[in-house]
């Protein structure tokens, strides 16, 4: 694909993605992300099959991002408590930020029968997350950073407390101090106080 084309493309991901954040995965529509990219039907169709082609990008657009995140500044040989930080910082403002959140739209998109069907979709970005956090943290461990954790928990402790405040600032009001007790704790489970 043509620079030109793969910028539209960006460009409809972007504007889908704020779209699936107001209003889930199950009401947009194709029209909805033609009325908001300004694009024709055989513009966009021209691009995209469907939403749900349109989403999977997006998903997996971020699990690439987080991935690359961590490991070009670990090539870098950067502090982890450096990139803990960068990260807890990043997940705290998320936590919070209601309007950007894609959690009702990642649960819609994942719990539809087709996409829930055979090997399940949600389970492997949760297993490439997990690749990703454990190289993290064996790099901070290594490097004596980090105490010697159980990654598997402190993984599934990170991913489930960022998940379930993303999914109930939705549902509720969550005031800032619930997302920075919780990071603290990790940073406090994590980094070496010596």
């Amino acid at each position: 694909m043509n620079k030109r084309g793969e910028a539209t493309r960006r460009r409809i991901r972007e504007k889908a993605c704020l779209l699936f954040a107001e209003k889930g995965f199950k009401e947009v529509t194709m029209k909805d992300i033609c009325e908001i990219t300004g694009l024709s039907r055989g513009g966009l169709y021209g691009h995209y099959e469907n939403t749900k082609q349109i989403f999977k990008e997006i998903v997996d657009e971020m699990m690439n991002s987080q991935d690359e995140e961590f490991r070009s500044k670990m090539r870098l040989g950067l502090s982890a408590v450096h990139i803990l930080d960068d990260i807890l910082k990043r997940y705290q403002e998320e936590m919070i930020d209601r309007e950007g959140s894609l959690s009702t739209a990642i649960y819609e998109y994942f719990s539809i029968k087709e996409n829930a069907a055979g090997e399940n979709a949600l389970y492997r970005q949760y297993l490439a997350s997990f690749d990703t956090w454990k190289s993290f943290l064996q790099y901070g461990i290594d490097r004596k950073e980090f105490y010697p954790v159980d990654i598997p928990a402190v993984f599934d402790l990170i991913i489930f407390s960022y998940q379930g405040v993303r999914m109930y600032s939705r549902l509720m009001p969550v005031n800032r101090e619930v997302p920075e007790r919780m990071m603290k704790e990790i940073r406090n489970l994590l980094v070496r106080k010596e």
